[in-house]
């Protein structure tokens, strides 16, 4: 059984992580607050994955254990806050909108405290803080939660999709694959996952360009690599997600 590393104090800090690396399962006695400043995060605990790109960032409530993944070359902030500090009154990992303000102080408040001239205690600090939250209070929540199965059958066929995004089998087809009904399967997408496949199946795919173009892979591409049946459809498909075209994604 792997041992799940406990860090008391969530670290409030500025790393850089290589695309491909990754954090290992953690938990912390604090809230922290996740933020890429470049490149896309990932955070996954046993209910499923978060992922964020560089207008994004990800709270993760006191306690939870879960692990980060990088795409592409990706400058990690991280916020720690103490438990009782719960602005959204928020109990599991959510993708959170980050305005500029919002940048900028998640920026200015993980510098080290050799370059800010400050410690972690000192009066500007807390005020820079206390901003910080405030602006945090009103962030919106962002639907990018992939929810992850428990079911056996379920998880077999979610893998089937993981390893190829762009699989458009119908779930009969699948079913077959795994030995289980449409009708079976389309209610454990509901049951289990909390959403319809056709549903699942686009935040998966979503997920999955979010990553590639983290990576710098080309927007056609993504398009092909993740189901879409042309540029110009994943392009309507993510505007109506993230408020924004890919390429516009990219110089965020």
């Amino acid at each position: 059984m792997t041992e799940i590393r406990h860090t008391p104090v969530a670290p409030t800090s500025t790393r850089r992580l290589t695309r491909g690396a990754a954090i290992d399962a953690h938990r912390h006695d604090d809230h922290q607050i996740a933020y890429a400043g470049r490149g896309a995060l990932a955070i996954t605990t046993h209910a499923g994955t978060w992922v964020a790109p560089a207008d994004r960032a990800i709270w993760v409530p006191a306690g939870t254990v879960h692990s980060h993944q990088a795409h592409g070359e990706l400058e990690l902030h991280l916020v720690g806050l103490p438990a009782d500090s719960n602005p959204l009154a928020l109990d599991r990992p959510t993708v959170l909108t980050v305005s500029p303000l919002l940048r900028e102080l998640i920026l200015e408040y993980t510098r080290r405290p050799d370059e800010t001239g400050d410690t972690p205690d000192t009066p500007p600090r807390a005020r820079l803080r206390a901003v910080l939250l405030d602006q945090l209070s009103v962030s919106t929540q962002e639907p990018l939660h992939l929810p992850a199965p428990t079911d056996p059958t379920l998880t077999a066929v979610c893998d089937l999709l993981h390893a190829d995004p762009a699989d458009d089998r119908t779930l009969a087809a699948l079913g077959r694959e795994v030995g289980a009904s449409e009708r079976t399967l389309s209610r454990l997408f509901r049951a289990d996952l909390g959403m319809t496949f056709p549903r699942w199946r686009t935040h998966l795919r979503l997920y999955h360009a979010l990553t590639l173009l983290a990576e710098d892979t080309p927007v056609t591409t993504v398009a092909h690599l993740c189901g879409w049946s042309s540029a110009s459809a994943f392009i309507d498909a993510f505007r109506h997600t993230f408020g924004h075209t890919p390429g516009t994604h990219r110089r965020l």
